[in-house]
């Protein structure tokens, strides 16, 4: 596409679209925001009001068919992202679509076929950003040799706390608005395999519920069918092993939110809590790694995804392919773990 004005409809206005997608959108020169719709017809105004939006739409459906967007924006939680994505590429609009890419693999297959069979739309999803900032160090290191052949790898993300059996519900304990997401495994997984590569399935793992019902926003006790421990073992198509917990119950961890790359000279740590990435050495020794400011990477979703509109880039973070291979991970440790074919 060339440079006329893109103009762009919302579908699902959450906290991370109004602080990144739309203001960053908005910054683009020959980037419009046309229409909005958010859950309900009072919160749509609220967000047209707040960023100068100029229309809303009563039901996303309305949305899709308008005939003068370009693209669409998809804000909501999981369970919206597969029916407004092929929608949206069913109706020639290209589409930025927040993570987790589906509600299982089954709805991102769809949607990959979908865009597959559109490829002159651009079809991206929101990229895990955590890593950003050192994932092209890490990967020359180990290309480098640094840490000599890898061996394991351990993933850690914790919430930090104890266990809170009163917490209040939320989208992510919800398997109907989440699907078989948990917790931060996907989002995790994603970065992780940019330097690592894939996981082979299936994989081992054992999962626990330990709060079964929680509040909702009404009050009322609503069952939970997402674990709130999970702790995963596979192995990578390198032949290396792997280790994931993710958890809101090991209050105290000692490793919170850290990536560990055992070779057999060396490990990779990053630590996300200490916004850290060290290497130890055999012989007790600890390297602080600088990052290039040339390797450095930083949030830029929206600029890769017009550029990718305009034809001036190809989707790298995250394509709809590498959102089918995390969500086909994710629905492995559920099954696995034996809580994908619960009932709700």
């Amino acid at each position: 596409m060339s440079e006329e004005t893109l103009r762009i409809g919302i579908v699902g206005a959450g906290a991370n679209t109004r602080a990144k997608h739309i203001p960053q959108l908005q910054a683009i020169p020959g980037v419009e925001i046309i229409q909005v719709c958010n859950r309900s017809p009072e919160s749509s105004q609220r967000v047209a009001e707040e960023f100068g939006i100029p229309r809303t739409a009563g039901r996303w459906e309305d949305l899709i068919a308008n005939p003068d967007l370009d693209a669409v924006v998809i804000g909501t939680w999981p369970y919206l992202h597969a029916p407004v994505t092929l929608a949206a590429l069913a109706a020639g609009k290209h589409v930025l679509c927040e993570a987790r890419m589906a509600m299982n693999a089954a709805e991102a297959r769809r949607m990959l076929d979908a865009s597959l069979a559109r490829p002159e739309l651009t079809a991206m999803i929101v990229p895990s950003p955590f890593t950003l900032p050192w994932d092209k160090t890490i990967r020359r290191l180990l290309n480098e040799g640094a840490v000599g052949d890898l061996l394991h790898v351990d993933v850690f993300a914790n919430s930090g706390a104890f266990f809170q059996p009163d917490s209040p519900m939320t989208w992510r304990d919800d398997r109907e608005l989440s699907g078989l997401n948990t917790q931060m495994l996907g989002i995790y997984y994603e970065a992780m395999v940019r330097w690592t590569g894939h996981v082979r399935l299936p994989v081992q793992a054992s999962a626990r519920i330990h709060a079964k019902t929680r509040r909702d926003r009404d009050g009322n006790p609503h069952p939970v069918h997402i674990p709130d421990h999970l702790d995963i073992l596979g192995e990578f198509e390198s032949g290396a092993t792997l280790h994931m917990r993710c958890s809101q119950v090991t209050g105290a961890c000692p490793t919170p939110n850290d990536f560990l790359l055992y070779g057999t000279s060396g490990t990779l740590r990053l630590d996300l809590t200490k916004s850290e990435l060290c290497l130890l050495r055999p012989d007790g020794s600890e390297e602080t790694v600088r990052i290039p400011e040339e390797e450095r990477g930083q949030w830029r979703v929206e600029e890769e995804f017009i550029n990718a509109v305009r034809g001036r880039e190809p989707v790298t973070h995250t394509p709809f392919s590498e959102g089918l291979r995390y969500m086909e991970f994710t629905e492995a440790a559920a099954r696995a773990a034996g809580y994908a074919d619960i009932q709700i």
